[in-house]
């Protein structure tokens, strides 16, 4: 996606407007037949004051890996974010807005040599790693590299846990590997970790951070004196109904209790925590068939095709494990009934709801799905020919007022007046939308 092409002008909206509304008027113009997106970028910015106001202390380093649609990289760029990347080309898109190389964390353990010595050429000195083979690679491609080393420390309640895979054991590898760095003349500055995605279990975070601290004091002991990241990874949520508060203050706590010196740096990553809520998706449902329950013939059941599956956006059913939900447009007052929901392709895995109720749905009908900004786009594929959706970017004019003089932004992305400028749009009319707690938030901050 790009920044500055036609389709991703930013739309000014200058009264109160809600992604449904905005959905509605861009459905009933009559020309929109394929599925896109809502991009809220209000909620991105009011989410990084809200994460400044719960920790100030921790810097947020947004995960690329999560959404990497250039707009919103840039519009984390110019709130001041550090980013989180893991390959060359998330390398690439970052340091392609402008952003610094010391703004980057190179958050990948296991590293294709190609993408360590691209992260040397541009200036990315900071990187992970947690085996014996990492540190002769980096040794060998990058040695001036600054260490950052990856620790395991699960949440029991991830839905993702990433320790299966990445994430040394904090007891029995971690100090062998500290000692073998300090023997090959290289520079381990900090200790990162990652408890997983989904996880309802804050008190791991301060479990990790005690760790942590242990091994500060390994690294300072064997030589490595200049030990000053902590990065705490991601895992944090990002719903509409989700928040930060509770771990927030047991990650604060922990902090003060191990790391209470200012001068170590503490950074984290988080990803869906600035993408799910912005996004919201519309598909319409393009065709329909009654099948009859092989238990109960009295029993019908509705199957619904809509033109966004999971070789497209739902692909977070599978390998996210989000439950999404499926909101009809229009209320027509139907009796919600059993039904499922799949995608427009031949495979007969394209299953977005296997079992759900909703009212009664004809074709041309459009279905909303909130939350969607995470892990959907980015893996999204344009198989069997049906096109990945679009993302129509809006933001409020208070808030384009001071997001089109921070860069990498510019004043030329902001498309001027009510409504999208877009044959796809007719006249915009009156919305109404509820000011959000993060919402709220960030037009305090920023219009003082």
């Amino acid at each position: 996606m790009k920044v500055v092409e036609e389709e991703q002008l930013i739309t000014v909206m200058d009264g109160p407007w809600s992604p449904t509304d905005l959905i509605r008027e861009i459905v009933e113009s009559g020309t929109q037949e394929d599925p896109f997106y809502v991009m809220d970028l209000g909620e991105v910015v009011a989410r990084y004051h809200r994460w400044k106001e719960l920790m100030p202390r921790v810097e947020p380093f947004y995960a690329v890996k999560c959404n990497d649609d250039k707009l919103l990289v840039s519009t984390l760029a110019a709130l001041g974010t550090g980013f989180d990347c893991a390959s060359k080309a998330e390398i690439e898109l970052v340091t392609s807005i402008g952003v610094a190389p010391d703004r980057i964390i190179f958050a990948n353990p296991a590293k294709m040599a190609s993408h360590i010595r691209f992260a040397s050429a541009v200036g990315v000195d900071v990187m992970t790693f947690d085996s014996e083979t990492e540190l002769m690679k980096i040794k060998q491609y990058m040695p001036h590299a600054q260490l950052v080393i990856r620790i395991r420390c699960d949440a029991a309640s991830a839905q993702c846990p990433l320790g299966i895979k990445f994430g040394c054991d904090p007891v029995t590898e971690a100090p062998r590997l500290l000692k073998l760095a300090a023997v090959f003349g290289l520079d381990v500055i900090g200790v990162s970790f990652h408890v997983g995605s989904g996880a309802s279990e804050t008190d791991v975070y301060a479990r990790a951070i005690a760790l942590s601290r242990a091994l500060f004091l390994v690294g300072h002991n064997v030589g490595h004196k200049a030990m000053r990241i902590l990065d705490i990874g991601g895992g944090f949520p990002g719903g509409t109904q989700s928040s930060i508060q509770e771990v927030s203050a047991v990650i604060n706590s922990a902090l003060e209790e191990h790391f209470p010196e200012r001068s170590v740096r503490v950074v984290a990553e988080p990803g869906r925590y600035f993408a799910a809520a912005a996004y919201t998706l519309a598909a319409m449902v393009h065709a329909k068939r009654e099948v009859t329950s092989k238990e109960c013939a009295d029993e019908t059941h509705t199957m619904y095709f809509i033109n966004d599956g999971v070789y497209g956006s739902f692909n977070c059913v599978l390998y996210d494990h989000q439950h999404v939900v499926a909101e009809p447009l229009n209320d027509n007052g139907s009796v919600p009934a059993p039904c499922s929901v799949w995608g427009p392709t031949c495979d007969g895995l394209d299953c977005v709801l296997p079992a759900t109720r909703l009212p009664s749905l004809a074709i041309g009908d459009w279905l909303i799905f909130r939350d969607m900004g995470a892990y959907t786009l980015p893996v999204a594929s344009p198989f069997n020919g049906f096109p990945v959706p679009t993302v129509r970017p809006v933001v409020d004019a208070r808030l384009a007022c001071i997001l089109k003089e921070l860069r990498p932004l510019s004043a030329s992305q902001f498309a001027a007046g009510r409504a999208v400028e877009s044959p796809a749009l007719g006249t915009s009319r009156p919305a109404s939308r509820a000011a959000s707690p993060c919402r709220a938030v960030f037009v305090e901050c920023a219009l003082k």
